[in-house]
């Protein structure tokens, strides 16, 4: 790849960094977020995001690398871009105050970088599918991969909902049996995606898969991934702090709601495509 083609990919990724994390970018919580959210917590966030974005280079990078390396060297480039990105957003909004410490602002810059970074890897993929990738495409297909996929789909669509005062509110109104009848159609939800709803490659897929089998070996194992990664964004922000057991289950209930959704598309749209 020459320097121009490799400029021509981060301009692409600097779109995808705004395009896909612009709502995060012009939500308050997430602003208050990043001065509220302990330090600690931020960077166990930041750490859990560093292997997950360089598996997603190994998938959906937005050059095309060969080695682990390479594939470090993309997701810590996605990194970059997403927090440039999010810094000149932000700057744009008024969201930085002249007198505000530097600690803070840093703080709201690593919260939208994430989405901004998953936004960065993926839109190469989106707005120039037909470029040849190498030859390890077949990993796509693999249990694990389709699993890890599901838990980065499910991540990003869920960090778009976590750090609302309307997801807490939503928990707290539902009943116990509404909280069932949620968890209930959010699993079917995910097993109708994994399954029925046509996507590309599905007659490749479907063709030795049985219902049971994609339920045990996908649906329950990505209701579970869902369920943790609401239960992990719900911990990094505070959300479960003082907070009863069954409210932390009907937090996480409703969470997982759009989580699903993030993890049947990126399942079947990401993973298919590699294959």
């Amino acid at each position: 790849m020459t320097n121009a083609e490799y400029a021509r990919d981060l301009g692409r990724a600097l779109v995808g960094a705004v395009l896909f994390a612009l709502p995060l970018f012009m939500t308050m919580e997430m602003w208050a977020l990043g001065v509220a959210v302990e330090r600690e917590r931020l960077a166990t966030l930041l750490l859990v995001m560093l292997p997950m974005l360089i598996a997603l280079s190994y998938f959906a990078g937005f050059e095309r690398a060969f080695g682990l390396v390479d594939h470090v060297l993309d997701a810590f480039a996605a990194i970059a871009v997403a927090a440039i990105a999010g810094a000149l957003i932000l700057l744009l909004l008024g969201v930085f105050a002249p007198t505000q410490p530097l600690q803070e602002v840093v703080g709201k810059i690593a919260m939208v970088t994430f989405p901004g970074a998953i936004g960065a890897l993926l839109v190469d993929k989106q707005l120039n599918d037909e470029r040849k990738r190498d030859d390890s495409g077949g990993a796509g297909r693999s249990y694990f991969a389709r699993l890890f996929l599901m838990a980065i789909g499910a991540l990003f669509v869920a960090l778009n909902v976590a750090p609302t005062e309307e997801m807490m509110l939503i928990a707290f109104q539902l009943s116990a049996w509404q909280s069932l009848v949620l968890a209930l159609v959010s699993f079917a939800a995910l097993h109708a995606l994994l399954f029925w709803t046509e996507f590309p490659g599905k007659a490749r897929w479907r063709g030795d898969a049985k219902f049971f089998s994609v339920l045990i070996r996908f649906t329950c194992a990505g209701y579970a991934l869902c369920a943790l990664a609401s239960l992990f964004l719900l911990w990094a922000f505070g959300r479960t702090d003082g907070v009863a057991l069954s409210e932390l289950t009907e937090f996480v209930v409703v969470l997982s709601f759009p989580a699903v959704l993030g993890a049947g598309l990126a399942h079947r749209v990401v993973a298919e495509q590699r294959g």
